[in-house]
């Protein structure tokens, strides 16, 4: 009778992939602790405002400046990333104890960077990395004029 002799599949490649595979997994680890992340370059901020948020009960977001409180705008309608964005930050807030009076601030940079920060938490966001329309709402927040200080306003 005769046997069939099956191939093997080759060792030396094998063998290769696997070091591969253990090279990147051993860089990727020390370069986490090593604190090898990348850091965008500095840049001078070009514009930045404090501001508040809230909720209202028809489902509009109510923009305050935080320095006056004066309003800035109420934006109706979806506002998906806007809101999807304060939510992530309201859920790190309540997971650390902090209230949500505390402002957020908002800074364009030279380098056509805009980052929304809260620094009662030390978290951010880089807006532009979620493309130019989501950017958009935050860029209209950043650069509209702030309320002129009117008699009926400091009466109320």
């Amino acid at each position: 009778m005769k046997t069939v002799q099956t191939s093997s599949f080759p060792r030396v490649p094998l063998f290769g992939a696997a070091a591969l595979v253990g090279f990147v997994l051993l860089a990727a680890i020390a370069g986490r602790l090593g604190g090898g992340g990348v850091e965008p370059p500095a840049a001078k901020a070009t514009a930045e405002r404090s501001l508040r948020f809230a909720d209202r009960d028809d489902g509009a977001v109510i923009v305050t400046l935080a320095d006056t409180g004066r309003l800035l705008d109420v934006m109706t309608g979806q506002n998906g990333f806007l809101r999807g964005t304060l939510r992530g930050f309201a859920r790190t807030r309540r997971a650390d104890g902090i209230g949500s009076t505390a402002p957020f601030r908002l800074t364009g940079y030279a380098d056509g960077r805009l980052v929304l920060l809260d620094p009662s938490t030390g978290r951010d966001v880089e807006l532009e990395a979620f493309g130019s329309e989501n950017e958009a709402v935050f860029v209209r927040l950043l650069t509209m004029p702030a309320p002129a200080q009117t008699a009926s306003a400091g009466a109320s």
